[in-house]
């Protein structure tokens, strides 16, 4: 569009020649189509954070980025907590990159049987006891008792196992001379940002009983001489059991299919004990599981309308519970020690290299005798299903369809069926506009065409405001639907 300016003659001013301005064309199927565009970017850009392939490639780059990897166990599984073809990567990387193995959430498994896997895993890398802390609030945040007293509690008090691993961290630094960074990696719910914050001794990482709070590399300094990395959890690969799918999957109990759920609980409730569960909840014999979730559903006082017992939403607390920490289980190291074929006696051997192993076997003890742990009655006997298999490499991710795609494919479909409609049904409106702004062109434009403004009919006014609407609907359903910081839950340290 083209604008022509002049100025008018005032006292003590000269007079100009005619100025020509070009001014940008804004048509309705541009003004659209710059909508649906942002609309598109912007759920490609959520739907690209949350997904699969986004979470492998965060993690491979944490790997590479590393000189230290640090494999995050949960003590009361530790085997199926172990990812082979993350070991495999680390070890076979070649140069100085290190593997250590981090036994978190020792305080729930009894100290027998915690000896026991410390002397399994030690085997093939050198392992630490760790408990990560229990009260991590933000170092911005402060409490005040009822004296008005001021207690600062972004610093912890309960936390075992963070110098043995920064000793170890300094071992390696004096034998690199020069600064390190060190990956955190492991499976959901194992703890990894919870050591982080424990090594930080504030709060630097969101945490959270929910799978997949951490989507993307974090650094955390924890000296000058040391950074952390934190990563996005390991993706396991849909070949593994219904058990270590149930533990080890990236799920959210409040979206995820009834259907998982329950499957998840049995295969749960089928490796353990039958009577040590009945003892831990109160529940009188069952035959299955079925029978097993109403009942607790009717301890719970978890009713449906009726009084029918919610079975859905109880097995989603007792995954939960199994997933975080509210519930002590143990499982026992095999008998004999076999290392992973990937793990041969030159490779052990340079994995523990630079690193003083008879101090960490002395902190590892002082940490077991300091910690309070369940005893061996109190907790469930469970049988492992061995390691599990993770997805590494991103082009092996297999992306299931989610509610981003099927909202981003109706909205499209939605709008395809517009266009048709419009095209046929005001095919004659649009030519006599098309002509008119031909026109506007080769004619001196008015002064309502200097502000940029164009005179449309009425109905495409309010066509354009619809569809404006419909675009704005979209975003804002896409705002709501995007839960990237969740809340921190003050009681518990786990994820």
């Amino acid at each position: 569009m083209l604008v022509y300016t002049r100025t008018i003659k005032t006292p003590g001013h000269s007079v100009h020649s005619l100025q020509k301005h070009s001014l940008p064309l804004i048509t309705e199927e541009g003004a659209k189509n710059e909508s649906s565009g942002k609309s598109k970017a912007k759920t490609k850009k959520l739907l690209d954070k949350n997904s699969k392939k986004s979470f492998c490639r965060e993690l491979n780059k944490v790997i590479e980025a590393s000189d230290v990897v640090l494999e995050v166990l949960d003590a009361r599984d530790p085997m199926g907590c172990r990812c082979p073809q993350l070991e495999q990567a680390v070890t076979c990387s070649g140069g100085d990159k290190k593997l250590l193995l981090v036994l978190n959430k020792i305080d729930l498994v009894p100290k027998e049987n915690l000896e026991k896997w410390l002397n399994y895993l030690k085997k093939d890398f050198p392992t630490i006891a760790f408990k990560s802390a229990t009260l991590m609030r933000d170092k911005t945040m402060e409490q005040f008792t009822k004296r008005r007293a001021r207690v600062d509690l972004s610093r912890t008090t309960e936390r075992f196992g963070t110098k043995s691993l920064l000793k170890l961290l300094q071992d390696h630094v004096r034998t690199q001379n020069k600064a390190i960074q060190v990956g955190v990696v492991g499976f959901p719910n194992v703890g990894k940002s919870s050591i982080i914050n424990s090594l930080k001794g504030v709060r630097a990482c969101n945490v959270g009983l929910t799978r997949g709070v951490t989507k993307s590399m974090q650094i955390v300094h924890i000296d000058k001489q040391t950074k952390i990395l934190d990563s996005p959890s390991i993706i396991a690969d849909s070949s593994n059991n219904a058990l270590a799918l149930a533990l080890r999957r990236i799920i959210d109990t409040e979206e995820s299919g009834s259907a998982d759920v329950l499957e998840g609980v049995d295969a749960i409730l089928n490796h353990c004990s039958k009577q040590q569960v009945m003892m831990q909840y109160s529940i009188p014999d069952f035959s299955n599981t079925e029978e097993f979730l109403t009942l607790l559903a009717q301890k719970r006082g978890m009713l449906k309308k009726g009084g029918v017992p919610d079975v859905e939403n109880i097995a989603k607390i007792l995954l939960c519970d199994w997933t975080g920490a509210k519930i002590s289980y143990h499982s026992q190291p095999p008998g004999s020690h076999r290392p992973p074929p990937y793990l041969t006696e030159d490779k052990i051997a340079k994995m523990q290299e630079c690193f003083n192993l008879k101090n960490l076997e002395e902190e590892n003890n002082n940490t077991v005798q300091a910690l309070k742990c369940p005893s061996p009655a109190s907790s469930i006997i469970f049988q492992s299903a061995g390691m599990t298999n993770g997805i590494i490499e991103e082009n092996k991710v297999i992306e299931e369809a989610s509610e981003w795609e099927n909202l981003e494919t109706s909205q499209e479909g939605e709008e395809d069926e517009e266009e048709e409609f419009t095209e046929s049904d005001d095919d004659q409106d649009d030519m006599e506009e098309e002509k008119n702004v031909k026109e506007e062109n080769k004619v001196q434009v008015t002064r309502r065409a200097k502000l940029g403004k164009r005179q449309t009919s009425p109905k495409n006014s309010e066509k354009q405001m619809a569809e404006s609407e419909h675009s704005n609907s979209l975003s804002l359903n896409l705002d709501k639907t995007a839960d990237d910081d969740d809340a921190y839950d003050f009681n518990t340290d786990y994820v």
